[in-house]
């Protein structure tokens, strides 16, 4: 007789989310849940700030003014994480834009969280 052992239940609320892409977070787990570019990726805090840090730190504007013959797609690599994202120029841009309203909502939440707790104690 097989034993069937059942996962544990994942909540996922939503915390930012474009055409492009969604970005969920998961207070069961303590990590964040990427999805775009067909990937649904898991990240705890470590990993989506590394994230946030390469896919910021790309200078679209130097991709979009070489002139040389190189490819328009960019590896994201993040070390110590298991994921890794190839993007062409368009797809940098939307997962800017997504990561920048990830953290733009994350921050206030943060600042309501202290308004009401301030006020509450």
């Amino acid at each position: 007789m097989q034993t069937l052992v059942a996962a544990p239940k994942v909540n996922l609320a939503p915390v930012f989310e474009t055409s492009n892409g969604s970005v969920y977070q998961s207070d069961n787990e303590n990590c964040w849940y990427v999805d775009f570019a067909g990937k649904f990726a898991r990240f705890d805090y470590r990993c989506m700030m590394k994230l946030k840090k390469a896919v910021l730190g790309i200078d679209i504007e130097a991709l979009l003014l070489a002139t040389d013959k190189a490819p328009d797609v960019e590896i994201v690599f993040i070390c110590a994480c298991d994921h890794c994202y190839v993007l062409t120029l368009l797809e940098i841009i939307a997962f800017k834009e997504l990561l920048e309203g990830t953290f733009v909502m994350l921050e206030l939440n943060r600042i309501i969280h202290d308004r009401v707790y301030r006020l509450a104690f």
